[in-house]
């Protein structure tokens, strides 16, 4: 069974696990905790999780984001981010909702699921009527796993599709 969670303190220690292990960049998701230690997961990056998800703490130029894990049984398989409103540099980049899978679930339905999942829960906190997901061009995949989810293309450059 899959389900998602908000980042929290009862699931630290997977929650850290899957982040310091994800990449710190692929396919256009940006990891910046990468190899962080687990002290500094724990004061810093959970922390900076669950008070986004409040609007609180924010940086300048970000707006409020929700981060969701996607769970199968007790295994981290995806991180979902969920930006609740768009600014200009969303709407001209990440979009509404980003995703970073573990290589070893590509492939086998979690992204599709997790963004069906992920774009229910979104409903709740995201107050636009539709939702703006961007994908690179090299990355095959998650244009598949949009597309599934009743995604369309907008539109397209170089390196992006929209």
């Amino acid at each position: 069974m899959l389900y998602l969670k908000e980042a929290n303190l009862e699931d630290a220690e997977k929650e850290y696990l899957f982040v310091r292990d994800l990449p710190p960049e692929e396919n256009g998701f940006f990891n910046d905790w990468h190899g962080i230690s687990r002290e500094e997961f724990d004061q810093k990056a959970l922390v900076q999780m669950m008070t986004a998800a409040k609007g609180e703490n924010i940086p300048s130029g970000y707006v409020p984001q929700t981060s969701l894990f996607l769970w199968k049984e007790d295994t981290i398989v995806d991180l979902f981010r969920v930006r609740h409103y768009l600014n200009e540099s969303l709407r001209n980049g990440a979009g509404h909702i980003g995703y970073g899978i573990q290589k070893e679930f590509r492939g086998k339905g979690y992204g599709t699921e997790g963004l069906r999942l992920t774009l229910q829960y979104a409903k709740s906190i995201v107050p636009e009527e539709e939702f703006y997901l961007r994908v690179n061009k090299d990355n095959p995949a998650s244009l598949r796993v949009m597309l599934k989810n009743g995604g369309v293309i907008h539109s397209e450059n170089r390196n992006i599709i929209l």
